[in-house]
């Protein structure tokens, strides 16, 4: 049995910006069998897995802004100046990470299954992914 933790790295566009990460995380898999855990370091951001096409893609962004608009004013943002409770909001609602199953060195996923990280910032932020594997 063996842990292992690998850090990826993105920039990003905020408002919900949904990057596929998928193949980056399998490049890092370094167990044969067991679990990963995927998560995104910080507040504003989450991890998780969708159909990754232009048409979800849009729809998700969609029904994100319905949860907690980018626009509606939050005691957060009236407390720091930043303007970004929203993307607190989504993130946690979403939750910063997922633990999926490897198997024969690649993370288990369906056929139209990938993973994202969605950042929910109100600007372009640099985002560390950490991938920690435990297996053999």
């Amino acid at each position: 049995m063996s842990v292992v933790g690998k850090e990826l790295q993105y920039r990003t566009k905020g408002f919900s910006d949904v990057i596929d990460i998928t193949s980056d995380v399998n490049s890092v898999i370094a167990i044969k069998n067991g679990i990963v855990c995927i998560a995104v370091i910080g507040s504003t951001a989450s991890i998780t897995t969708i159909e990754y096409e232009p048409a979800l893609v849009a729809d998700f962004k969609e029904k994100l802004e319905e949860l907690a608009a980018h626009d509606q004013p939050t005691r957060h943002g009236d407390t720091w100046g930043d303007d970004n409770g929203f993307s607190h909001l989504r993130a946690s609602l979403m939750g910063p990470g997922i633990t999926l199953p490897v198997n024969d060195g690649r993370v288990v996923l369906g056929t139209w299954q990938q993973i994202v990280l969605v950042d929910h910032d109100n600007r372009p932020r640099e985002r560390k992914v950490f991938v920690q594997m435990v297996g053999e």
